[in-house]
């Protein structure tokens, strides 16, 4: 077995003793329970010195974001230090003094679950650490002491180890995922002596186990390396997919990880694209702003409203439904999920609603717009895509096929809200509230149900009223809000489909099944039952009753 660390740390694990030394007992922390990020957090980090660290929780970011534009994740860091993060994700655990200290604290309060990142501050600028990455100067400190970070680094791996959901050997596999993604800027998996320590205090030394380490340390580490390469075929990211999903219940760090390849296979996937198309709501007017305000300071642009937010994350959890199912043998499931939102037919002209709506509405026509450049560029054959990604190509052009018959579908809905046409004076009487029931099949249609629609109107007009407005649509945001809010009001107006009851339905049908079977017509004559008797009767008896007049025979 290969041996990485310098020479001292090897020697470690057999002079230091198994119980925690004396100087490793606890260093009173600045707060034991996190505390709100203050605003003025950078510069108040930078007084404390040079060797001040802020061990801050970090949740995972609610900012969406296209399949495309998603960067790969950065393991074993959160990305705060970029530009445009939100502060209120983050929440202040500690101030610590130096790399030994701020190690030594991360490795404490690590559970395995949260992100616990490391950052410091100089000149006002926000860096991000990885413990690994204070680990590794540690060791090459000739003042450190080696064997003290020994037992530190062996006492973290056996806890991620003992704390695996899955126990046995998958735990140590869990354990050196873990290490590869923290610990990597030291070694990709850990040194003799740090997993001699680990398996002692496990009492499992032995030499299957190193080598499980080992051979599971060096494949998560690669794999981290091939998240950075420009291109990737569909059967690679698949197979890389399967090693992370196996590992992320027990390494939630890796959870971004397949995520993010989740999409990346489904960029590659004609159906997984065509499902998308369908599902994701229209973000025109945030990717416009977006776009527009990316030379202004971070947080110019509006911030997506909720509603839109929401159906956007319903959009990609479905499609990474179906993505995992269609590749891991369940194509039943995955037919599943296909067959129930079936990709719309391509109009071969635009609907006068349609033309109404895009003619009026600055975003629909943008929107338009944007899908005929995508598409352009999809198609150009000096595009390096063209070429080296076949299969994501062909998957692009389905999406964007099939998007355009999705806007098509909502904006000739909203176009019949807000612009109703009149009931044609030749139209025949019956066919009046046929015509007037389109508007509804077709608001349903494009967006599934009434109140998903209204859910995605009020959204819409919530982001387009937020202040300030962007200086590019100043004087569009009036008549865009007050197309939404006609729509919007036309929608509530809408009578409700008649549902069915089904108390009502449940009841008529014990009725009928509690009648007595009907006779069939016999040849011959048949005899008289006790109801034709009663029948008879109350003919007879009842003066009120029409005579019965019979044929002689009868």
């Amino acid at each position: 077995m290969e041996i990485i660390g310098s020479g001292k740390l090897r020697q470690a694990a057999v002079l230091t003793p198994r119980g925690a030394p004396a100087a490793e007992q606890k260093v009173p922390a600045m707060s034991d329970q996190p505390a709100p990020f203050p605003d003025d957090f950078r510069s108040r980090l930078a007084e404390r010195g040079q060797d001040a660290y802020a061990l801050v929780w970090v949740a995972e970011s609610s900012e969406p974001a296209g399949f495309e534009a998603t960067e790969a994740p950065q393991v074993g860091k959160t990305g705060i230090a970029r530009a445009g993060v939100d502060h209120a994700r983050i929440a202040l655990q500690d101030v610590t003094h130096g790399r030994a200290e701020t190690l030594r604290r991360w490795l404490q309060l690590d559970d395995g679950v949260r992100h616990l990142a490391i950052c410091t501050s100089e000149s006002g600028v926000l860096r991000e650490h990885t413990p690994g990455e204070l680990a590794a100067e540690l060791l090459h400190d000739a003042a450190g002491d080696e064997t003290r970070l020994t037992e530190q680094l062996a006492g973290w791996f056996h806890r991620r180890y003992a704390e695996a959901q899955q126990g046995l050997e998958l735990g140590w596999s869990a354990a050196a995922a873990a290490w590869a993604c923290h610990m990597r800027a030291l070694a990709g998996y850990p040194p003799t002596s740090v997993l001699i320590a680990s398996l002692e205090r496990a009492g499992e030394l032995d030499e299957s186990t190193r080598d499980l380490v080992v051979t599971t340390g060096l494949m998560i580490a690669g794999l981290i390396d091939r998240l950075e390469l420009p291109y990737r075929t569909r059967a690679e990211l698949v197979e890389d997919w399967h090693t992370v999903e196996s590992l992320a219940a027990d390494v939630p760090v890796l959870a971004p990880v397949a995520d993010w390849l989740l999409d990346q296979i489904a960029l590659r996937d004609v159906h997984a694209q065509q499902l998308r198309a369908v599902l994701e709501p229209d973000l025109s007017d945030y990717l416009r702003d977006r776009r527009a305000d990316n030379a202004l300071a971070a947080g110019a642009a509006p911030a997506l409203d909720d509603a839109r937010t929401a159906h956007l994350a319903q959009a990609r959890e479905t499609v990474r439904a179906y993505t995992a199912a269609a590749h891991s043998g369940r194509e039943s499931e995955a037919r599943q999920l296909l067959d129930t939102f079936p990709i719309p037919v391509r109009d071969l002209s635009t609907s006068g609603p349609a033309a109404a709506w895009r003619e009026n509405s600055a975003t629909a026509a943008a929107a338009v717009k944007d899908l005929a450049a995508q598409r352009a560029a999809a198609a150009a054959e000096d595009s390096t895509a063209y070429f080296a990604e076949p299969e994501r190509l062909h998957a692009a052009t389905a999406y964007l096929a099939a998007r355009d018959s999705q806007l098509h579908l909502m904006h000739d809905a909203l176009g019949r809200l807000a612009f109703p046409a009149p009931t044609p004076r030749s139209l025949p009487e019956g066919l009046t509230p046929v015509a007037a029931a389109q508007t509804q099949r077709r608001v349903i249609e494009a967006f599934g149900t009434m109140e998903r629609a209204a859910q995605l109107l009020e959204g819409q007009l919530h982001y387009q009223l937020q202040q300030p407005t962007p200086a590019h649509r100043r004087t569009t945001t009036s008549v865009e809000s007050d197309l939404l809010n006609r729509a919007l009001g036309a929608l509530q107006h809408t009578p409700a489909a008649v549902s069915f009851d089904e108390e009502d339905i449940r009841a008529r049908l014990s009725k009928a099944m509690a009648r007595p079977p009907a006779v069939p017509a016999a040849a011959g004559p048949v005899a008289p039952t006790g109801h034709d008797q009663a029948h008879a009767h109350a003919l007879t008896t009842d003066p009120a009753a029409p005579a019965v007049h019979r044929q002689p025979g009868a």
